[in-house]
């Protein structure tokens, strides 16, 4: 089949609102769309009158090809929608097949999953707050914050091998425990992120430039949010304190002490200063995972699920074979559906998963936290001069390989 057939259309459907305006096209190759997405704006003079968001650019099929692979296969594709969460995306396949499973794991591993997932949200909205300064000519905070997220990277790296894309959380608990040494790291990086942190936040919050650049720009209500299927930082930054991890305790996270940060005006200040204060309550809640974590398994003990640990492969033939029949074959889920959603760095991101009984889902459905809030761009848009797009599409926070999957 020829390659064109997968390209979007080149003649998106957009009619003009007035014969004295311009239509520019702002991407889909643009520094600051944070991926290849093509924003279409009607302008008046430099004033925005309409904006249409133009996406598929990046389209990869997970979603279909995971409907081919056996479950404990999905993993991997989970780490590359939102590649800079990629624990969290990990974690809600887990949850959602264990659902289907009904199984579940020992408090050590949703502790453990709890550290994974929170370190995660510490490096994206690292990325997100070097990025978004970069976007509005603040350079260096850019330096001090990446060089926090690359200690986050080397963290990963110690127990999956791997900096980006470590697979490590899968259905039925984890893939190791922590490594030697991981301990006395991670306690580490806890005692010198706020400090670092601090820094960045005095280069920006006081900042007259930044100020101006962000202060009653892309203004947001809370019912607008809700409309539009907003959740994570934009929704709290409107002033509604809803978290996933606290309206569903999955993970035990109903045994954490943490707050849920919320804005006042919902403007690009407001989710600035939530996504930070976000930073500070994940660093609480690995301590006290830490502090508390319990000893005995990781895994859970539903040896169908499970595969035998490699210290029994030597010396045990059923292990082997049970082995082998793990990775070869899979297991099979009984008929049913499960969802299972999570409080990822960027909103609610959930995974919908059919089961026909085989060994790999009939329909396997990601709802996708950066698709949803996407969308209040075109709305968040209207009025402000072109130059304020860029400032809403960097708190926005968006990662086009969750949006295009």
């Amino acid at each position: 089949m020829n390659q064109q057939t997968f390209m979007p259309s080149t003649e998106t459907v957009f009619e003009k609102t007035g014969e004295n305006t311009m239509v520019v096209n702002m991407g889909p190759q643009h520094p600051s769309t944070h991926g290849v997405l093509r924003v279409i704006c009607e302008l008046e003079g430099e004033v925005i009158v309409k904006c249409q968001c133009v996406i598929g650019y990046l389209h990869t099929g997970m979603e279909k090809e995971a409907e081919y692979q056996q479950y404990n296969k999905c993993v991997v594709m989970t780490d590359r929608m939102d590649y800079l969460n990629a624990n969290g995306n990990n974690l809600a396949h887990a949850l959602a097949v264990e659902k289907l499973l009904g199984i579940e794991i020992p408090r050590r591993g949703s502790y453990l999953r709890v550290i994974l997932a929170e370190l995660s949200r510490i490096a994206s909205h690292s990325v997100w707050l070097g990025t978004h300064g970069l976007d509005l000519g603040a350079m260096t905070p850019f330096f001090y914050i990446m060089q926090q997220r690359e200690y986050i990277l080397d963290l990963f790296e110690m127990f999956a091998g791997v900096r980006m894309m470590p697979s490590w959380i899968v259905p039925g608990g984890l893939r190791g425990d922590i490594p030697s040494g991981f301990d006395a790291k991670l306690r580490k990086f806890l005692d010198e992120f706020p400090g670092e942190l601090e820094i960045v936040e005095n280069l920006l919050v006081e900042n007259p430039i930044w100020k101006e650049r962000t202060y009653d720009v892309g203004v947001m209500s809370v019912e607008q949010a809700l409309g539009l299927g907003c959740s994570g930082p934009i929704l709290r930054g409107s002033g509604l304190a809803f978290d996933m991890r606290k309206a569903t305790s999955y993970c035990c996270y109903d045994e954490f002490d943490f707050g849920i940060p919320v804005g006042k005006k919902g403007d690009v200040f407001d989710r600035f200063l939530v996504r930070i204060a976000e930073m500070k309550e994940s660093c609480k809640i690995i301590r006290q995972a830490l502090d508390g974590l319990p000893e005995g398994p990781w895994n859970s003990s539903d040896r169908k699920v499970v595969p035998p640990p490699r210290t029994e492969l030597d010396n045990s033939m059923e292990s082997l074979i049970h082995h082998f029949k793990q990775w070869t074959e899979g297991y099979h889920p009984p008929v049913g559906e499960a969802y299972a959603a999570v409080e990822g760095s960027k909103g609610e991101l959930g995974f919908y998963i059919v089961s026909d009984g085989s060994n790999r889902p009939y329909r396997w459905h990601e709802r996708p936290s950066s698709l949803m809030n996407l969308k209040a761009l075109e709305v968040l848009a209207i009025g402000r001069l072109i130059a304020d797009v860029i400032a809403i599409i960097g708190s926005i926070d968006i990662v086009l390989g969750e949006i295009d999957r």
